[in-house]
């Protein structure tokens, strides 16, 4: 059987060639087919990477339905972002194109556009789709930011209080306007690109002409009327956002205060009503030209409200300010300055500010201390900023175990009694592991976490002028007692960690050092099948995505990651708890405590909002911004928002061990956590549920404090004519002791203080004021404190936490600033003297923390002095005490020593280093060996006696002596050096007590020589 060719009935010839774009199609390269799939599946896993392990993050936290939430409503209003714009674009498009003339007018202009649209015609179909859709893309984007003011403005809460001028809930303010106002302003911005979109399309097609009309209708009817719609449309969203200005007026900043004023309600928001009624009227007008077919009555009515806006929105207003409000300014907006006034203490929560007279003593008499002896037991000498490198050099232990630069101060019962103590966190550091050993699995498995706290005493040293521990070493000792040491998260914990291992394994992770184990160290596993911490990474999947995530094959590849592993990341306690709770505003200081038997740290968050009507606007960042802040890398401002309202709603803890964290709903009377706590259901712990322990280590948080300090500079004023005036406003001084940052706030100090009419100390956050104004003379205006301790009572604060309490000084007082007196001190011959030895031989002199306290009827200063070597191995050691009451100064080993030389030689109780003196060598003469105070002058008999002790004063002229006096403190302070670089505790005490008798001797041959 014969098959016939196909090809044989073809015609012969050449082939006709192939149509454009026309024939078979040209076959795929299938490599680039495969290498486009890979690339998306390269693209997925990446993304997956950083999706899938957020999901994972906080699904074992346990806060899962927080990322949801926020993802949910961010998709939705993407989506509805995305589509109503597009929507609106596309369809104004489509209208005008449909809808264009087919035979448009024959004029030069026209034959102009006929270029224009022959070269778009092509890609017209594409750009009708793409371009709405890239402005819907942006739109999407905009909108889905917004998702906390939707969900504010959904979940909204009455507050209770009606405001001021139109007698509306303020959540009306706090949650719904600020919605509303979205709404509008997304829906005009559409309507004006919607109607820009349909304009250029009739343009482009002839539905409207520009040039000459020669007798013919510029617009087609089509045209019209869908200008005219559009344009009806924005008049009427116009006239809501006028509408709504009438509001925002309440929350507007004038000249000197903020909400509505004078000229706002009688003027500004009148003039509000009439525009949003013009716009309203031209909005009728448009719909009028799309029916008759004439521009004449919008284009009138468009004159007239831009008339409108320039005289009554603009013009008007200016006439009642200048003629009306201006000559009589201090009594017309008095009762705006109230409103003003009235709501500021309100949204700061300051109107339970117990005020009261002070007039300060200046005085200094001889047991005048005796009614504030606990006050004075309990004054902290130890500096959190300054004794941080002690703590390192004395409890460090290892290289690769770190404190923080700036230590916390807390409150702790120790042997039945209640002490200030200050106390850190050994944290792991991987940057002090010798760089030669490091490698991913030191980094990673074995240095995974810090071990134990160190605490030392507020308010005594020990006989070196160290800090003197009641809890230390490693593993630590104390009064603690058992508690859970290991710190797996912290401020300064590694990117990441995996831990765990499988049963039977011998712990790889680093516990601490010992002697008494086998090579030296003790080791642990993480107990992953009794504890989450962290993610799981028991599969190859998780691996592959955590390996993207950090960037390391190892994790991938690497035998110690098991079936039991964990990974943690995310370990800063601030980081985490922000992410759990994304609507607050978290304090910039973190403090560790320890809690029924576990390190926790104590995390402040606040709720803020800046639609509070009437209230003062406040900078958080400039509020909080203070020396420390400049100089601590633990310490941070809050970030640079203004608020007219904030509230310490949320008391959080990070377990140190686990990184569990909760959130206790602390406030539960402020409106906007109760509508978080809708938005975020199940997320917040009931604060009846703290226990006692925690309970006791609650504090006021000082961020708050400082924006509170800020405001009550002004509105401890409360009459409106004198806050019109401003001559009672105050500021908080800068510090004194900030060195390089000089010309920056003093931060506030915790202490355990007796306010004037309270019962009995409490621990306290306390400020002082000085007169505003650059010239403004540096004394004391005010002095504020609040009660900083919320008790032991599980669940339930004490009635005087967060009680601030004002000291208003007279004002004609002379009781010196901080700024003054830390001048005073400097000035003092004896002081200067002395503060000069200490600084030759190599060593530093460190001026501590200026601390203020209302006792004896005045206002005592205190400020530890301590001596460190100017480099090398630097330990601060606190060895002089500056006091001062009025004109009197002290300056001695101790603070004891140094009232007593201020308050007669009897301040009438003892401080908390009572008998702490550095014990003086023998210098064989048995004489006395005189006073080393400022406050008074050694017997230069007793000094220059001849001795045979090395140590003591030669005979000869006061001249002679002083340069032998000096040249021995000098050499003290070498040997002082040398002990501490070598650790000789012994050594160093004794080169102290050389260098405490060489001061002596000096101070002394130079009253000799100046005839004292």
């Amino acid at each position: 059987m014969a098959f016939a060719n196909p090809s044989a009935s073809r015609p012969q010839g050449p082939r006709p060639p192939r149509p454009a774009g026309g024939g078979a199609r040209r076959r795929r390269n299938p490599l680039v087919i495969t290498a486009l799939v890979l690339l998306v599946i390269v693209f997925a896993v990446v993304l997956m990477a950083q999706f899938w392990t957020e999901v994972m993050w906080f699904d074992q936290l346990g806060f899962a339905t927080v990322l949801w939430t926020e993802w949910g409503t961010r998709a939705v209003l993407f989506a509805l972002g995305f589509l109503v714009m597009a929507a609106a674009i596309f369809t104004s498009v489509t209208i005008a194109y449909r809808s264009r003339p087919i035979y448009a007018p024959s004029n030069r202009e026209q034959v102009s556009l006929d270029q224009y649209r022959e070269a778009i015609e092509p890609l017209r179909k594409v750009v009708v789709v793409v371009g709405p859709a890239v402005v819907g893309l942006f739109a999407g984007v905009a909108a889905s930011q917004q998702w906390s003011t939707v969900q504010l403005w959904l979940n909204s809460t009455p507050v209770g209080t009606k405001d001021p001028q139109y007698g509306i809930d303020l959540g009306f303010y706090l949650f719904q306007l600020p919605g509303i106002r979205f709404v509008v302003s997304y829906v005009m911005a559409t309507v004006i690109l919607a109607g820009i979109a349909g304009l250029v399309t009739h343009y482009l097609y002839g539905g409207l002409r520009i040039g000459p009309s020669n007798g013919t209708p510029r617009t087609t009817k089509a045209a019209r009327v869908q200008l005219s719609v559009t344009a009806a449309i924005l008049m009427l969203v116009i006239a809501g956002n006028y509408w709504l200005d009438q509001y925002s007026v309440l929350t507007s900043q004038g000249d000197r205060f903020e909400g509505a004023s004078y000229t706002d309600v009688n003027a500004v928001i009148p003039s509000k009503q009439i525009l949003a009624a013009i716009a309203v009227l031209v909005a009728l007008m448009f719909i009028f030209t799309a029916v008759r077919g004439t521009w004449r009555i919008p284009a009138l009515g468009i004159g007239v409200m831009v008339v409108g806006a320039v005289a009554i929105g603009g013009i008007y207003p200016a006439v009642v300010q200048r003629f009306q409000v201006n000559p009589n300014q201090q009594e017309s907006e008095a009762p705006y300055i109230q409103r003003n006034i009235d709501a500021t203490l309100a949204a700061y929560n300051l109107e339970d500010v117990e005020t009261q007279s002070y007039d300060a003593k200046t005085d200094a008499t001889p047991g005048a201390l005796r009614e504030d002896a606990d006050t004075t037991a309990s004054i902290r000498l130890l500096d959190p900023q300054e004794v941080s490198p002690s703590f390192r050099q004395l409890e460090q232990i290892r290289g690769f175990y770190s404190f923080a630069d700036t230590l916390s101060v807390d409150r702790y019962e120790i042997g039945g009694e209640s002490r200030d103590t200050v106390i850190a966190v050994r944290e792991i550091d991987l940057d002090g592991l010798d760089a030669n050993r490091r490698n991913w699995n030191s980094d990673a498995t074995i240095y995974t976490h810090g071990y134990g706290v160190v605490a030392a005493y507020g308010n005594v040293t020990s006989r070196t002028g160290a800090p003197d521990f009641w809890e230390a070493g490693i593993p630590s000792t104390g009064e603690l007692g058992d508690y859970e040491p290991r710190i797996y998260f912290g401020q300064n914990s590694p990117d990441y960690s995996i831990v765990g291992a499988p049963e039977g394994t011998d712990g790889w992770e680093f516990d601490y050092p010992s002697d008494d184990a086998e090579n030296g160290a003790v080791t642990t596993s993480f107990p992953t099948d009794k504890v989450s911490a962290g993610p799981k990474i028991d599969n190859l999947w998780n691996k592959l995505l955590y390996s993207i995530k950090f960037g390391s094959e190892q994790i991938l590849f690497s035998d110690r990651v098991t079936s039991e592993s964990q990974i943690l990341y995310d370990r800063d306690p601030v980081e985490r708890v922000q992410k759990v709770a994304p609507y607050l505003t978290l304090d910039g200081r973190v403090y560790p405590a320890v809690v029924d038997g576990r390190v926790v740290w104590m995390v402040d968050g606040y709720t803020t909002s800046d639609q509070y009507p009437y209230a003062a606007r406040q900078s958080l960042e400039d509020a909080t911004t203070d020396s420390l802040t400049q100089t601590s890398s633990t310490v941070q401002a809050l970030e640079p928002r203004t608020v007219n309202y904030i509230r310490n709603s949320v008391k959080a803890t990070v377990d140190a061990y686990d990184g569990s964290v909760t959130l206790y709903a602390w406030d539960t009377e402020d409106p906007v956590l109760k509508t978080w706590a809708k938005v975020f259901d199940n997320t917040l712990t009931p604060a009846s549920e703290i226990s006692s322990d925690l309970m006791s280590h609650i504090r006021y948080p000082e961020d708050l404090f400082k924006v509170q300090r800020t405001l009550l500079g002004q509105y401890h004023v409360t009459d409106p004519n004198t806050f019109f005036t401003g001559s009672d406003f105050w500021r908080t001084p800068n510090d004194p002791t900030a060195g390089e940052q000089a010309g920056v706030a003093q931060p506030p100090y915790y202490l355990t203080l007796q306010m004037p009419g309270q019962d009995e100390a409490s621990f306290s956050l306390m400020s002082t004021y000085i007169p505003t104004g650059s010239s403004a003379r540096d004394v004391l205006t005010g002095y504020v404190a609040v009660d900083a301790e919320a008790g032991s009572e599980a669940g339930n604060p004490a009635d005087t936490y967060g009680q601030i309490r004002l000291l208003e000084l007279p004002r004609d007082s002379t009781i010196p600033g901080p700024n003054q007196m830390n001048n005073n001190f400097s000035s003092t011959p004896a002081v200067s003297n002395e503060l000069n030895i200490l600084e030759r031989g190599g060593s530093s002199v460190i001026r501590g923390n200026l601390l203020t306290l209302p006792v004896g009827g005045g206002l005592l200063y205190v400020q530890p002095v301590y001596v460190q070597a100017s480099s090398g191995t630097q330990v601060p050691l606190l060895q002089r005490v500056l006091v001062a009451f009025g004109d009197q100064i002290g300056f001695a080993s101790t603070l004891d020593e140094a009232l007593d030389q201020v308050f007669g030689g009897d301040s009438g109780t003892q401080a908390g280093d009572a008998g702490n003196e550095i014990v003086d060598p023998d210098t064989g003469d048995g004489g006395d060996t005189g006073d080393s105070s400022a406050g008074g002058t050694p017997d230069p008999d007793a000094t220059a006696a001849p001795s045979p002790d090395p140590t003591a004063a030669p005979s000869g002229d006061a001249t002679s002596r002083r340069t032998d006096a000096l040249n021995r403190a000098e050499q003290a302070l070498t040997d002082g050096q040398e002990a501490l670089a070598n650790n000789d505790f012994a050594a160093y005490g004794e080169a102290q007590a050389r260098l405490q008798q060489a001061l002596e001797d000096a101070i002394a041959a130079d009253s000799e020589s100046s005839g004292g």
